[in-house]
């Protein structure tokens, strides 16, 4: 394959020949010669007094139409300047882009001007290379990139490139929000009916969104069933609120899908540009951090700047939860659980704890919640039946047989969900000779709300191994007495809030009897939690409660505190 020369090049050695060859041809013969030889668009342009002259022009340059009689609508007229300023100039070439025509039938050029050797003061050639296939085809695989295929809108990164453009004026940036909505259990539609029926659901979001934003706002599918919307602010922080209003007003009437009616609830996040955000994706993301709020609130959530410095240092404190599960940095402390009617202590309820390498300590209302929302629940759950096994396991040898306690251990209705739980169990139970009565294992009432056909299953294989099962927090979710009823549960412990305070409250007092009565019926123990007073630990005992927990017997010891205590009840 033939290489093929610069045009440059070539041009300027075919003149340096013709010159050659012709020293007594007329100018304007020769400079047509010499760009008659190329096969794109080339024009011999000279500096008059009257401005630049086309000298000359190729075959192709007429083809293409670039005007030569008309000498402002030429395109020798429209870069004029430059011509003029590069034959004044030393350059020996230059190069630049050229649009040429209207709107509709715009085209495209690589422009070179180039000086020839014969050629140098007042004289130049132009050549053209058509880019325009090259340029529309680039533009429409850009707009692809950045358009949605199913809606039409921009997709993430094209609202993210719009938002990017108004954010480039600092003086503008408080003049615009970014709305995003997202729609609430939509995967269910794609479950039930089906992926074609999901976006032709999507379309008709889409459809009655637009219907309900200004002409001048911008409405975008920024992920699967999330809608972008960038607003221009004219009345202030006001304008959000009244499109957040109509959106839910527009997505209100039920949508009909083959021979459903269905109806679309939203979560709607808004984030208010500041002359300090000058990153799109910044002000998204705030969006976003605020329709995670709204989907818990049930309301249109604007981004607070406290609320985002809490996440992140949530974010941060999963961080090193992980690395603190994985180097073995966790450890349980043990709180003891006694008998009202004795005083003879039972059982101790293991509960997690947590230092840091700095010293220090994160309370389990902090790390718990994080745990569960990042999955670390199931690993710091196994975890913890591991080590209480190994605690219990550890005290039997030291008293030379079953020390005469059990160890109870708490579960998470994530971790319950996630994982294996009676397997776990049963593994740890093996790994040290232990036998299940030895273990209670306490679930909450919200365990139950998500699925309890299946942990009416999980609770039963627990409960084969002979494990205690307990109600932990009674009294504070949701009780399904007709599950109650029929759940392998042992012990109910009422919640401290009915506790703390009971003697000298008549309506918790109330709730603490019907609490224990309910028990007596089905036949279940009861555990309070919370007495720090012995007229309160006499008062549980005298209404029929079985067992009691709090600071009037201990705090959370450390394991060898614990061992301490149990060493010096049993002598």
């Amino acid at each position: 394959m033939a290489l093929v020369p610069h045009p440059v090049l070539a041009l300027s050695t075919a003149a340096d020949a013709l010159t050659q060859d012709n020293a007594d041809a007329p100018s304007l013969m020769l400079a047509s010669r010499v760009i008659e030889l190329l096969p794109i668009p080339a024009a011999m342009l000279s500096l008059q007094d009257i401005g630049i002259a086309v000298i000359a022009v190729n075959r192709a340059y007429e083809m293409a139409g670039l005007g030569i009689g008309d000498r402002r609508r030429s395109l020798v007229g429209q870069i004029e300047g430059r011509i003029e300023a590069f034959i004044r100039g030393d350059s020996l070439r230059a190069e630049f882009q050229v649009e040429y025509g209207d709107a509709v039938d715009c085209r495209y050029y690589q422009a070179t001007l180039a000086r020839l050797a014969r050629n140098a003061d007042q004289r130049c050639v132009l050549i053209l290379v058509d880019q325009t296939a090259e340029l529309r085809t680039e533009h429409n695989l850009r707009r692809e990139m950045l358009t949605d295929s199913l809606t039409g809108l921009p997709n993430r990164a094209g609202f993210s490139d719009r938002l990017e453009t108004l954010l480039d004026d600092p003086a503008s940036r408080t003049d615009y929000a970014v709305l995003v909505v997202d729609l609430d259990r939509f995967s269910r539609v794609n479950a039930c009916l089906g992926s074609m029926a999901g976006d032709e659901l999507l379309i008709t979001v889409a459809r009655r969104l637009k219907g309900a934003l200004r002409a001048q706002d911008v409405l975008a599918r920024t992920g699967g069933d999330e809608f972008g919307i960038l607003l221009t602010l004219e009345d202030g922080p006001s304008d959000a609120d009244h499109v957040a209003k109509r959106i839910q007003g527009a997505l209100s009437t039920p949508f009909r899908l083959s021979d459903f009616e269905i109806r679309v609830a939203c979560s709607i996040g808004i984030a208010f540009g500041t002359a300090a955000i000058d990153d799109g994706e910044e002000l998204i993301r705030h969006a976003q951090f605020a329709v995670k709020r709204s989907k818990g609130t049930g309301k249109t959530e604007a981004y607070q700047t406290q609320a985002f410095d809490i996440a992140r240092e949530q974010f941060g404190m999963e961080t090193a939860l992980r690395r603190a599960i994985e180097r073995g940095q966790m450890r349980l402390t043990y709180q003891p659980i006694c008998d009202l009617a004795t005083g003879r202590l039972v059982s101790f309820e293991s509960l997690a704890r947590w230092r840091d390498e700095a010293g220090i300590e994160y309370s389990p209302n902090d790390f718990i919640p994080v745990a569960e929302e990042s999955g670390l629940i199931v690993p710091l759950g196994r975890w913890a039946i591991q080590e209480a096994a190994a605690t219990l396991a550890q005290w039997d040898a030291r008293m030379g047989g079953d020390c005469g306690v059990k160890l109870a251990v708490n579960l998470s209705a994530i971790q319950l969900q996630r994982d294996a739980i009676a397997p776990v169990v049963q593994s740890a139970l093996a790994a040290y000779g232990l036998d299940g009565s030895r273990f209670t294992l306490e679930l909450t009432e919200s365990a139950l709300v998500t699925d309890p056909d299946r942990m009416a299953g999980i609770m039963h294989a627990l409960k084969a191994l002979g494990t205690t099962i307990a109600m932990d927090d009674f009294g504070t979710g949701y009780s399904n007495l007709a599950y109650l009823q029929k759940l392998p549960i042992d012990i109910l412990k009422i919640d401290r809030s009915f506790v703390t305070g009971m003697l000298a409250d008549r309506d918790k007092i109330a709730i603490v009897r019907a609490i224990l009565s309910l028990a007596q019926a089905l036949g279940m123990k009861t555990t309070a939690e919370g007495i720090e007073t012995n007229e309160l630990s006499q008062t549980l005992a005298a209404l029929g409660c079985t067992y009691g927990q709090g600071y009037l017997y201990a705090r959370p010891l450390e394991a060898e505190a614990a061992y301490a205590m149990l060493e010096s009840l049993r002598n």
